[in-house]
């Protein structure tokens, strides 16, 4: 079974605009291709004329300090972050969520960029990028802009990319002293490589305070999802049972957990949250005292 009449490698960015803005239509960009040649194979997505293979364009490959930012570009791979010690430095809840999500093949092959752009509102790696408050360079032909990650999500599986744009990388805070992030996640037994739930905490303490919080989970609603009122809940406290509890009762409140065949009912998730929400914010809440 032919799945695409068309197969092209650019090398630069440029190169692979042109051949996708310019390409027989439908067309699309293909970086790791765990997801959708799946579901290309498995009649989950419309037929594709061509295939923009990016997996080789050079600004969407570096790891690399950016005058006060980190930037990763959208095709690495999860295994090269998970072995990078300026990610490991920088965005230590980026590092564990990259190195769970599926098995070592998976991972070797697997882009940050393609767990983005698939949209899903609990992938790994875009949780911890919601956490982190990650920053998105997106090219078309007209240019390249900077949006923050949580524009980039329209519903289930739909991103705010248009299809003649391409993802290019992402933009972190580098870390600063009392700063730290975590991220942990329940999935399923035997083997199956999808969390039941996700969350991803990053926090600025000062001395015994919290300064700054940023708490994502996954799935919380339609679109990867901040717990906004509980961060503002969280500034100025302390971290002990009664805050943790508070935030999270207040998180329960305003998530939108959803009852999936594949993963769990919604009212497992509320429970499995509250020990995985006060887990995370701890490793974090003493990372950021190291």
């Amino acid at each position: 079974m032919t799945l695409w009449q068309e197969y092209l490698q650019p090398k630069t960015l440029t190169e692979a605009i042109n051949a996708l803005a310019n390409a027989s239509s439908p067309a699309l960009p293909l970086a790791g291709g765990t997801d959708l040649i799946l579901d290309l194979d498995q009649g989950r997505h419309a037929p594709v004329h061509t295939i923009v293979d990016i997996t080789s364009v050079r600004e969407m490959l570096p790891i690399e300090i950016r005058g006060d930012e980190l930037f990763i570009g959208a095709s690495v791979s999860h295994t090269h972050i998970v072995d990078s010690e300026l990610v490991a430095q920088h965005a230590q809840a980026l590092i564990e969520a990259c190195n769970l999500i599926g098995g070592p093949q998976v991972r070797n092959v697997a882009t940050l960029g393609g767990n983005v752009a698939h949209a899903l509102p609990a992938a790994d790696g875009t949780i911890a990028l919601m956490a982190l408050d990650a920053h998105v360079e997106v090219a078309n032909q007209n240019g390249n802009r900077r949006v923050p990650i949580a524009e980039m999500f329209l519903g289930p599986g739909k991103s705010a990319l248009g299809k003649d744009e391409l993802l290019v990388g992402f933009y972190l805070q580098l870390k600063n002293k009392n700063r730290s992030s975590a991220f942990k996640r329940i999935m399923r037994p035997q083997g199956v490589a999808l969390p039941i739930i996700n969350l991803s905490v990053w926090l600025m303490r000062n001395e015994n305070q919290i300064s700054g919080v940023r708490i994502a989970v996954g799935p919380g609603g339609p679109k990867p999802w901040r717990a906004l009122e509980s961060e503002s809940y969280l500034r100025g406290k302390t971290l002990n049972d009664e805050t943790i509890y508070q935030a999270l009762e207040i998180l329960l409140r305003d998530a939108q957990f959803r009852t999936s065949p594949r993963r769990a009912s919604a009212d497992y998730r509320r429970e499995l949250v509250k020990s995985l929400f006060k887990e995370t914010i701890e490793a974090a809440w003493q990372r950021a005292s190291d």
